[in-house]
């Protein structure tokens, strides 16, 4: 990180993961520095990934290692602006569900296999591996067993649009009602993004308007999201434990699973 000749380094909030810093480059320049506990480059390759597909994420300075420099962004929030943005971006497909890499979650492996049947990825790769979580009780491992051995496939669309999506899409993750960070991208049916983007509060009126006017949701979507929130609960589970274990079975019982 030297190479950018940083200075006035100060620490800003970074989250229970990562340690954050806000700095000045010679030439005047506001960057941010994480400190993250994992190679950033997986951070890297999502951010460029977004970029690419014109999701507005913050540039990407230098990445190396443990350390991120990225460019200081902010602005007047838009979440309108942020909904089509996010339409565009899912609107970026590829043939099969998986990423060319396993990336994070938080600080989860975050597997990415690819696979050309959606309901057989979002088992095999979104929640299998998270079923020896040490804060799930027996009788929900066994309901998710259970879920992927039918139920799943028979809600779930085979192949539907295996949409770029940023991957861990809520509130906390969008700086100043305008800019994406922290991702953990892959090709997936882009349900899955939206109905994490509905939990914990949600996202403002104004992005689901906005990206619902560029894309609209396809029918049975209220019936598909509490199969797909499985997911992100069962992450929430495997990192901060039992407490979170109400949301995977809250989730079942509405499935009748």
């Amino acid at each position: 990180m030297s190479a950018l000749e940083l200075a006035d380094w100060r620490p800003v909030g970074g989250g229970s993961i990562c340690r954050v810093w806000r700095a000045d480059t010679v030439d005047g320049r506001a960057v941010i520095v994480k400190k993250a506990p994992y190679d950033v480059a997986v951070e890297a390759d999502g951010l460029a990934a977004l970029a690419h597909a014109g999701a507005p994420v913050p540039g990407v300075l230098a990445a190396e290692g443990d350390r991120l420099v990225l460019e200081a962004v902010g602005g007047p929030p838009d979440w309108d602006a942020l909904g089509e943005a996010v339409a565009h971006t899912h609107a970026v497909t590829a043939s099969a569900y998986g990423w060319h890499r396993d990336n994070l979650i938080g600080e989860l492996v975050q597997p990415n296999a690819w696979h050309a049947d959606w309901p057989a990825f979002f088992y095999a790769q979104r929640i299998a591996p998270f079923l020896d979580a040490p804060g799930l009780p027996g009788d929900l491992r066994t309901r998710l067993q259970r879920a992927g051995s039918g139920p799943l496939a028979r809600l779930l669309p085979a192949r539907p649009p295996a949409s770029l999506i940023h991957g861990d899409l809520w509130a906390g993750n969008v700086v100043e009602g305008r800019w994406l960070i922290d991702p953990a991208v892959n090709h997936a049916d882009r349900e899955l993004e939206l109905a994490f983007a509905a939990l914990f509060g949600g996202l403002p009126p104004a992005f689901w308007q906005a990206y619902e006017r560029v894309w609209p949701l396809p029918a049975g979507w209220r019936e598909r999201r509490p199969a797909l929130q499985l997911y992100h609960l069962l992450v929430h589970v495997a990192h901060f434990g039992s407490g979170w274990a109400g949301g995977v079975a809250d989730r079942l019982d509405a499935l009748g699973w």
